[in-house]
């Protein structure tokens, strides 16, 4: 690899960012002045930009303001008071319909509240009352959207055909639409994904991330790098939807970063930034997140680095051109994408302010860096982390200063602890061909939820998962990314002092709250997050102590708002659920507002999603299969039987998956004959039974005695799991 130094792989800045020196020195650690205003404390923060934007009886983007604070000024709603909110409205906006997740953070202004479903209806909602103003019916292809964008006059939005739609902001009208990820955009054949044209070679992508307005322009991000999307981040003009500039994830021939991607694999390199960015007005620059590399988890075919898979980008806003980068992840073989929209804040760190974005999130670990240059304000120390030559696998990692905000490695005292047999580790461990359990997990420390930065305490708040991942390689019908069957989930809430990049205090909770679960504070003192099972909780934004609780109807997998109609302040919240990482996670399309006094009930609680990775195989009795288990063969569903061929590679390869018995029942666990290799039914977590290893030929039994639920996994080929019901 020739061209950049392997430590600008970490950081790079341009000269122009650095008045013509290139800076890749480290920088050192700033101290705290003794005199500073503690953590979370009024005045622990500066005041700040005002060219940010203020929330206020408005809410009018998503994450409130340019820099995604996700806080608001308003306080009519307070700790003391807080226990009175009730349901001002709620609205079921496709009519009740529970066959889709939601993701659509709102926003409000003047009173409306717009938000998206992911059924593609665009809506218009009086915010004090919930009556509909309008409905627009994008496209019939269903997608995540993710929030709108609101100027002169206009709603824009995304649909899953991947256009971007100006509508009338009174109607609903449509005043221009524009079709993005097409194969010739504005007749540039370089800005296409043909793969004849030679710019791509895999998938064309999807339109993801909420829309951000700045200055007429419009910046959206895309999703797809599980297909090999080359990713590329969008600048439109507002008024036609022109494209005015074009990021590419994945550099192309000629551009700086395409060296660091060996052969043509930055074709199909992923790195797409499926998040929405934050943008400062004062440096006139845009901060986008991108993505992991493709191949996810085999890295064999992308020696290098990968820019900008992992980093993140701070981009001109009126040409489009590279300012400074900071790569978290080098040559990424473990979903740590990072994809987390970047929180912008000024902060006081000893007798200097710092202009700051703070970025970050699977990694267990807040990257700190200087919003002009991209100086790390911690310091920065790359470490070397272990190797496996097939993976091609980077030497070092950047570790900040500071600490992690949540464990990085797996332990037995909560939900990481692994499922038995699977070789195991913590942050960048390796693994090649064999099903590996890792923490953080794809999911695991905090994913894609929005954070918040409290200027009031001073504080970052953020959502975490205690998520496990199954890694290996993608080849011979392996899986990637797998969260184990019987694996159990966790999480909670971290507050961390940025100036120090040191945890506050933290909150456990039974739930993962890293997917979606984004959290507003307020000046009122009161921070607002939702979970999984459909409860919206409130806090006091000092120690995270519960203070008031609503049941939804359905996970809530998106971002409260705060806003003001004829001087009271509402809470708003779309509550329809979120497919990871709970596969059963209760879905709706139920729109709430509360406020002090509020006359509407809770909804009824729905069933909450498993606390462990579920098996969801259609259940088979007993009796149906002679009260018999076939290892290493998987189950053919359609025929009612165990598939002819042994399977040494499957996540399901037990026959039947899921068992159903009665106490006293005996069941035998075979081998058969025409299997080729050894294979074994061991419980877990309660040891009820354990066959050993049996050879072909072989079998062993267990007579049930007690009722309940037993995971079983297979010593040998352990991501082979099964789920037996004992019933009385």
């Amino acid at each position: 690899m020739t061209g950049i130094s392997r430590r600008s792989f970490t950081f790079g800045a341009s000269s122009l960012a650095l008045g013509g020196l290139a800076a890749t020195q480290l920088a050192t650690p700033a101290v705290a002045a003794p005199a500073q205003p503690a953590a979370g404390t009024p005045g622990a923060a500066p005041t700040q930009p005002r060219s940010f934007g203020r929330t206020g009886p408005d809410f009018p983007q998503v994450c409130g303001d340019y820099g995604n604070q996700n806080h608001s000024t308003l306080k009519k709603i307070t700790r003391q008071n807080v226990a009175r909110l009730r349901g001002a409205w709620r609205v079921d906006l496709e009519g009740g319909d529970t066959s889709q997740s939601q993701q659509s953070t709102a926003v409000a202004e003047n009173g409306v509240i717009y938000v998206q479903t992911r059924q593609q209806g665009v809506y218009a909602v009086d915010g004090r009352t919930g009556a509909v103003k309008w409905r627009r019916r994008l496209s019939a292809r269903t997608a995540d959207l993710r929030g709108v964008a609101l100027a002169e006059g206009r709603v824009f939005t995304t649909d899953g055909d991947n256009y971007v739609w100006a509508l009338d902001k009174r109607t609903g009208e449509v005043i221009w639409r524009r079709q993005l990820l097409t194969a010739d955009e504005e007749g540039d054949p370089d800005a296409g994904c043909d793969p004849e044209q030679g710019q791509c070679g895999g998938q064309r992508g999807v339109l993801a991330g909420a829309v951000i307005h700045y200055d007429n322009r419009l910046f959206i991000g895309m999703a797809g790098s599980t297909g090999g999307a080359r990713g590329r981040a969008y600048c439109l003009n507002a008024t036609d939807g022109r494209i005015e500039w074009i990021f590419w994830g994945a550099p192309g021939e000629g551009e700086y970063g395409n060296d660091t991607w060996d052969g043509d694999s930055w074709k199909t390199g992923g790195a797409v930034p499926w998040i929405h960015p934050a943008v400062d007005p004062d440096l006139n620059l845009v901060y986008w997140t991108f993505g992991n590399p493709y191949p996810r988890t085999d890295g064999s075919s992308r020696e290098g680095a990968n820019l900008f898979a992992n980093s993140i980008v701070a981009i001109d806003i009126a040409t489009g051109r590279r300012r400074w980068h900071f790569q978290s992840v080098h040559h990424d073989i473990w979903d740590y994408d990072n994809v987390m929209a970047p929180v912008l804040a000024d902060l006081r760190i000893g007798n200097r302010l710092r202009k700051v974005v703070i970025y970050g999130s699977k990694t267990c670990y807040f990257y700190v860096l200087d919003r002009a240059t991209g100086e790390p304000v911690h310091g920065m120390e790359e470490r070397p982390v272990p190797q496996e030559a097939r993976q091609k696998t980077w030497p070092t990692q950047p570790f900040p200063g500071g600490e992690p905000f949540v464990q990085t490695h797996p332990t037995y005292d909560n939900s990481t602890r692994p499922v038995p047999f699977y070789p195991w580790g913590g942050l960048y461990d390796v693994f090649w061909d064999r099903a590996t359990i890792l923490y953080p997990g794809a999911g695991g420390g905090a994913d894609w939820s929005h954070n918040s930065f409290n200027p009031r305490t001073g504080l970052l708040y953020t959502g975490y998962g205690l998520i496990n991942s199954s890694f290996s390689n993608t080849r011979g019908g392996r899986v990637n990314t797998a969260r184990p069957f019987g694996q159990g989930t966790g999480g909670g809430i971290v507050a961390t002092d940025p100036r120090t990049n040191t945890v506050v205090w933290r909150k456990p909770s039974e739930w993962s709250l890293a997917h979606g679960n984004g959290i507003l504070t307020t000046d009122g003192g009161v921070m607002f997050q939702g979970g999984p099972d459909g409860v919206l909780h409130a806090m006091d934004d000092t120690n995270g102590q519960t203070l008031w609780s609503w049941q939804t109807g359905a996970g809530v997998a998106t971002s409260p708002i705060t806003y003001e109609v004829d001087g009271e302040q509402y809470v708003a919240v779309l509550a329809g659920g979120n497919g990871l990482p709970y596969r059963d996670v209760p879905r709706g399309d139920f729109l709430w507002a509360f406020k002090i006094g509020g006359k509407v009930p809770p909804a009824p609680a729905p069933t909450p999603p498993s606390k462990v990775i579920d098996i969801t195989a259609a259940a088979v009795a007993g009796t149906a299969v002679n009260f018999t288990v076939t290892l290493g063969r998987t189950w053919d569903a359609a025929n009612r039987r165990p598939a002819a061929q042994e399977n040494t590679v499957s996540t399901s390869a037990m026959a039947p998956q899921h068992l159903t018995v009665r106490v006293g029942d005996t069941v035998t666990f075979v081998n058969p004959a025409d299997n080729t290799r050894p294979h074994s039914a061991s419980s877990f977590f309660e040891s009820e039974w354990d066959t050993d290893v049996l050879q072909p030929g072989e079998s062993a039994t267990h007579t049930f005695t007690r009722p309940g639920t037993y995971f079983y996994n297979d010593c040998v080929y352990p991501q082979s799991t099964g789920k037996i019901v004992v019933t009385r």
